[in-house]
């Protein structure tokens, strides 16, 4: 059984994650937090959100001379 460890749910439905569980899973300031309810249990899991996860990114080529720009349905600008 892990450490038991007790927050309080403020006004706006915020909690503060206690250090040792934030140290512990790697939670940093901008990861997510996933809810899971599942037969009245609570899951809680950690969405690590790091800055340049797309580094090594290569983007697709879309056509075009990226002179022009599209609104959302289509239309050039």
């Amino acid at each position: 059984m892990g450490a038991t460890d007790e927050t309080t749910v403020s006004e706006r439905g915020g909690v503060t994650i206690p250090s040792e569980i934030r140290e512990r899973f790697d939670i940093e300031p901008g990861d997510k937090i996933r809810w899971t309810v599942d037969d009245g249990a609570v899951r809680v899991e950690v969405v690590h959100q790091r800055e340049g996860v797309f580094d090594d990114f290569e983007p697709a080529p879309m056509g075009g001379d990226g002179a022009s720009a599209h609104d959302t349905t289509g239309a050039e600008r």
